[in-house]
């Protein structure tokens, strides 16, 4: 292993969680007035922390969302979570082989500690993820695309920044990860390819990223 350090995004990286945020995502904001498509979703908000969400609504509408919309939005994604979230495939055997060799990795998320936890929590991945290897846009003052919460993580966990590995599968994470000095792997299950511009390497499904590593 080449690195001190693997972060990972949560979302679409650990737990197959953007199909499901995103179509309700893009149905709330239509259905509050502003017409939104799972692709615009996608496109916009993908990756990003919710104040992403409110600063575009606003912007281009003038309009602020409502004080409840983060708790009633989560409350949605939650329940969802609970009837269809599954971990995304491969991400065990990555995380097994990362830690029978002694590798640190932690979670990076644009969400919140509650959101990582439950989806944790449901797929069973909170085995691997214990308080300690868990940070969020919460943690600092600007989420992705700002490298802070990037940077943030490799302190906590004592690895200067070049000696870490981001698995990332956002545009917005990409920029963060590069603007942080640390190399970036883009998976594009999810992503095409051409959207993570300024990843070290890409690769489409999750076993592949264990050859990109070493």
């Amino acid at each position: 292993m080449r690195y001190d350090l693997v972060i990972f995004d949560n979302d679409g990286v650990l737990v197959d969680s953007e199909p499901i945020s995103n179509k309700l995502l893009a149905a709330y904001l239509t259905e509050l007035g502003h017409p939104t498509s799972y692709e615009d979703s996608l496109r916009d908000y993908m990756g990003a922390a919710m104040h992403r969400v409110h600063d575009l609504v606003l912007e281009r509408t003038g309009q602020r969302l409502p004080e409840d919309f983060d708790d009633v939005f989560h409350g949605r994604v939650f329940a969802a979570f609970e009837r269809e979230l599954e971990p995304v495939a491969g991400v065990v055997e990555v995380l097994e082989k990362l830690a029978a060799d002694g590798i640190p990795y932690c979670v990076a998320s644009s969400g919140s500690h509650e959101r990582i936890r439950v989806g944790h929590r449901k797929t069973g991945l909170d085995r691997w993820f214990d308080d300690e290897r868990i940070f969020s846009s919460q943690d600092v003052g600007r989420g992705k695309p700002a490298p802070d919460l990037f940077l943030h993580a490799a302190e906590r966990m004592g690895v200067r920044p070049e000696r870490c590995a981001v698995v990332e599968d956002s545009p917005l994470g990409v920029r963060a990860a590069v603007a942080a000095g640390m190399d970036v792997y883009g998976f594009t299950a999810m992503t095409p390819a051409e959207r993570l511009e300024g990843a070290t390497r890409l690769y489409g499904e999750m076993p592949g990223l264990l050859a990109l590593l070493c």
